[in-house]
């Protein structure tokens, strides 16, 4: 394993397990994941701890495997993890199927939103809450997100896309959560929407909840965290602060094209 130095930045080829930042211990970890999907190797040796209530950036070009980490988290069917360790408050991830990592806290909005077909968005919140462990209530997500509230009765496939954004991460919230995993919370959208998520996104980082945001708008992602990993081929090449990265412009040239 090396190290170079860019702008004077140490930037790690490959890294080993990190220890937690600072002086508090880490509310989650990946240590040395590897994923695949079927015979692609995607996921090369992941590693990376959290403290409780950080915003972390994951960051890359495309085709790095910022997506593949997250759902790798979550513990979903693909892509399989077969090597290495995910825990999060003190539980074993790794050991857990998809069902049971997210009993345990891990909630994933994914991309595509995955809004319920044929359900109102009244329903769609009412659907995540039909089994324990029980997050924010119903009334609170109306107060946190009021554009819901005026569309409670209308079919959740049928808002407009930064709506649809609002109602996935609703729907995350509306569950006992540890862990939130944002997957582009921006693509597709406007940039007044951008804001606005942006906005909601940030008032969850207040409620302290701990949630990493995989987006290629670097820099909007960047201004709401905490942290910054920065992946490539698959492997962990940076980890700092976002402000580290915001003010290092042959930094986010290498790795991020921006």
């Amino acid at each position: 394993m090396s190290d170079r130095i860019v702008d004077n930045i140490k930037v790690k080829d490959r890294v080993a397990p990190v220890q937690s930042q600072g002086s508090d211990p880490a509310f989650f970890s990946c240590w040395d994941i590897h994923s695949y999907y079927g015979e692609s190797y995607i996921v090369q040796g992941v590693n990376f701890d959290i403290r409780e209530g950080e915003v972390v950036a994951l960051l890359g070009r495309n085709g790095a495997g910022k997506t593949s980490t997250l759902r790798s988290i979550a513990r979903v069917d693909d892509p399989q993890v077969t090597h290495g360790e995910i825990w999060l408050d003190h539980k074993p991830l790794h050991k857990m199927s998809s069902y049971e990592a997210a009993q345990s806290g891990v909630a994933l909005v994914p991309e595509d939103r995955r809004i319920i077909a044929g359900l109102t968005v009244h329903e769609n919140l009412e659907l995540a809450q039909i089994a324990p462990p029980v997050g924010w209530s119903i009334e609170r997500l109306y107060e946190h997100f009021p554009r819901l509230a005026e569309r409670r009765n209308q079919m959740g496939t049928t808002l407009s896309g930064g709506e649809q954004q609002m109602l996935a991460v609703a729907r995350a919230l509306a569950r006992d959560i540890k862990l939130l995993l944002l997957d582009e919370p921006y693509e597709g959208l406007a940039p007044v929407i951008v804001q606005e998520i942006a906005s909601i996104v940030d008032s969850i980082k207040k409620q302290g909840i701990t949630t990493i945001i995989v987006e290629q708008n670097a820099v909007a992602a960047l201004r709401l965290a905490d942290r910054a990993l920065i992946l490539d081929m698959g492997n962990i090449v940076f980890d700092g602060t976002a402000k580290e990265v915001l003010d290092n412009e042959e930094l986010r040239h290498e790795y991020l094209a921006i």
